[in-house]
């Protein structure tokens, strides 16, 4: 199963302690009680199976002899394994989130072996705009935009952890945009989390053409999961249905039935389960089942949303393939579909998707 990542971020470069793996191997941003451990999970309970192996180890390896094979060998060569490990054509990577961390577009291209394309952080150029007044905002974000999207495959928003995604659907005013951008450079440009100021940088994303990635579902505690469902999103779907630009709902759980039912009813949204099948770990056929319930399956694309861990890119792309295999290769033993079909659809989440809407 041929895959394309269409949203993922890059491996860190510095030797990794316990408590350093640990806290980049959960969503939570307070380290497990005394005695108690991060690796007591699904997601750790798959590294110490599935990564231990590309690291000389046995599978099932102990905790501290998985850790201290990784600082041995380092982490330039650990991130070249497991990258590699992946078997991942394109990684398609949002550079907007902790930059000078992680390893950047050529160095991932080089660990991985593999081509590598930027997805554009909305959020990220507007706070990186340099001296601008109130009037000014709307553009000189629009000419830093023009800049940064260029030879990018797709922008992102994470408004789902600066507001919400339930945000009024339609595109502000310019008089509403130079109010809010006053307000924000009064608060001494902080973190950009005017709902007005996010909504205008969504439509500037729309306004570009390309694809436009929104963060979905489940995340770290910076967010609120109740105002995460994507059935939120509703009235800007409605608003955007008509502007042929894709609507890429990332990551989804817990709301990946919602998702589906949007892909299913909207031409231009598509879906993906991302982060999720690391952390549900032996339960991801289920959630990749679900997953296939109601988007049609032109609709339906493959992310790992890794970040930080090489382990992470490995083993989105191990799970996910094993539950795509696991579940189709069910229906087919049940005489639902053929074996040519699954592969057909396969072929279809696994690259195809990506590859026709990504323009790749």
């Amino acid at each position: 199963m041929r895959l394309i990542d269409h949203h993922c971020h890059g491996a860190v470069t510095d030797p990794l302690d316990r408590a350093r793996f640990e806290s980049l191997a959960t969503e939570s941003d307070r380290p497990a009680p005394p005695g108690c451990s991060m690796f007591d999970s699904q997601l750790g309970f798959a590294v110490r199976r599935w990564c231990a192996p590309v690291l000389d180890l046995e599978p099932h390896a102990d905790p501290e002899a998985y850790l201290a094979r990784r600082r041995e060998l380092g982490a330039a060569e650990v991130n070249r394994r497991l990258l590699r490990a992946a078997d991942v054509d394109v990684f398609l990577v949002d550079s907007g989130y902790r930059p000078g961390e992680l390893l950047d577009g050529p160095e991932m291209a080089a660990a991985a072996g593999a081509e590598v394309r930027e997805i554009v952080r909305l959020e990220a150029v507007a706070e990186a705009l340099p001296e601008v007044t109130a009037a000014g905002f709307a553009d000189a974000l629009s000419a830093d935009l023009d800049l940064a999207v260029a030879g990018a495959v797709a922008v992102k928003s994470i408004v789902a952890y600066r507001y919400g995604l339930d945000f009024d659907p339609l595109p502000p005013s310019r008089r509403e945009v130079a109010r809010a951008a006053g307000r924000w450079l009064r608060r001494g440009r902080p973190r950009l989390d005017d709902p007005v100021l996010l909504r205008h940088l969504i439509w500037a994303g729309v306004e570009r053409g390309l694809p436009l990635q929104l963060h979905v579902g489940f995340g770290d505690p910076d967010l609120d999961l109740a105002r995460c469902d994507p059935l939120l999103l509703t009235g800007f779907l409605r608003a955007t249905r008509d502007r042929d630009v894709s609507v890429m709902l990332l990551h989804c759980y817990p709301f990946h039935r919602q998702a589906g039912y949007l892909a299913h009813v909207f031409p231009h949204v598509y879906v993906d389960v991302g982060l999720a099948v690391n952390h549900v770990g032996a339960r991801a056929p289920a959630v990749v089942a679900e997953s296939l319930e109601l988007a049609p399956f032109h609709k339906v694309l493959y992310s790992s949303d890794a970040f930080g861990l090489a382990e992470l890119h490995h083993l989105g792309a191990l799970a996910f393939r094993q539950a795509f295999e696991t579940v189709t290769g069910g229906w087919v033993r049940a005489g639902r579909w053929s074996a040519a079909e699954a592969t057909r659809v396969g072929d279809l989440v696994g690259s195809g998707n990506a590859q026709r809407v990504y323009r790749l």
